[in-house]
C-alpha cells in the first residue's frame, strides 16, 4: 500500500524523503505577463531562471515529482509568462516557486528578448518576497555572458542576504572528471553562491536540492532546530559531567 509523502514537521530539519514530500505539494498558483500582475506574497519566494534549453521546466517537474507542473514549450524562448506555484499542505501555503521565462534563445525577436530581460531584471531586483534564486546552466556551455550579467545585477541583493544556487543541469552528459572540473570553474565564477550538479535522468542532486530549498524557505524553523540541537548537546554534556563527578572516588583524606 503506497503512502503520500509527508512534509517535514515544524522545527525539524528535513531528511530527503520529507523535503521531497514538501516539494510534491507544489500546485499552480497564478501566471503573469507583467510584474504588476503578480500578487503580493508574504511567504518566501524562490525563483528559477536560466537560458532556454537549460532544463528549467524539467528540473522543477523532477523536484515536484509531477510531469506537467512547469510547462516546457516545444519552441524554446516562447514561454513568456512568470508562473507561480504554491508549496505547503493543502490550505496552507508556506513558500512559492517562480518559474521565469528562459532567455537568450536566438529564435525569439530581439525586441521580445530585450523586453523580457527587462521584466526579469526588474523582478529579480525589486520583488520583495524573493528569498532565493536558482540559476540553471548547462555545464557543457558554462555560465554565459547573460548569466554573469544576471549574477552581477543580483550582487547587492546577495550581499543583503538573498540566497542563490547555480544548478548545473544535464550532469549525466558529463563524466565524473568533467563534472568535477565544471563544479570547480563555476564555483569561482559564482562568487560565493551554492553550486550543485543535477540530472533529472539519473536523479543526481535531486534529494540535496530539495533539502536546500526547504531550508531556504524555512529559515526560522531551521534556526530553531539548530538551537534545539545545541541545547540538547549542552544538556547532555552537563549530565555526563555530573555523572562523572558522582562516579569519581572521594579524594584521599589528609593525615592528622
Amino acid at each position: 500500500m503506497s503512502t503520500t509523502p509527508q512534509a517535514p514537521a515544524p522545527g525539524a530539519p528535513p531528511d530527503a524523503k520529507a523535503a521531497l514530500g514538501w516539494m510534491h505539494t507544489a500546485r499552480f498558483l497564478t501566471t503573469a505577463a507583467q510584474l504588476h500582475q503578480l500578487p503580493a506574497i508574504d511567504v518566501p519566494e524562490i525563483a528559477f531562471v536560466g537560458r532556454s534549453n537549460a532544463g528549467k521546466s524539467t528540473c522543477i517537474n523532477t523536484l515536484a515529482q509531477q510531469r506537467q507542473l512547469a510547462f516546457a514549450s516545444k519552441k524554446p524562448g516562447r514561454t513568456q509568462h512568470i508562473n507561480l506555484f504554491a508549496l505547503g499542505r493543502q490550505g496552507l501555503m508556506d513558500a512559492v516557486l517562480a518559474d521565469l521565462p528562459g532567455y537568450g534563445y536566438a529564435a525569439v525577436s530581439r525586441s521580445d528578448k530585450e523586453r523580457w530581460q527587462r521584466v526579469m531584471l526588474n523582478y529579480l531586483i525589486s520583488r520583495q518576497s524573493l528569498t532565493a534564486i536558482v540559476l540553471l546552466c548547462d555545464p557543457r556551455l558554462g555560465l554565459t555572458e547573460l548569466d554573469e550579467a544576471l549574477l552581477n545585477a543580483l550582487r547587492p541583493r546577495v550581499e543583503a542576504g538573498l540566497k542563490f544556487l547555480v544548478l548545473l543541469t544535464k550532469a549525466d552528459k558529463l563524466t565524473r572528471a568533467e563534472q568535477a572540473k565544471a563544479l570547480s570553474i563555476t564555483r569561482l565564477q559564482a562568487g560565493g553562491g551554492e553550486v550543485r550538479m543535477f540530472s533529472a535522468l539519473k536523479r543526481q542532486g535531486v534529494d540535496e536540492v530539495a533539502q536546500l530549498l526547504w531550508q531556504w524557505a524555512h529559515p526560522a524553523q531551521d534556526a530553531a532546530a539548530d538551537a534545539a540541537a545545541d541545547a540538547a548537546a549542552e544538556a547532555a554534556a552537563e549530565a555526563a559531567a555530573e555523572a562523572a563527578a558522582e562516579a569519581a572516588p572521594p579524594p584521599d583524606s589528609e593525615p592528622n
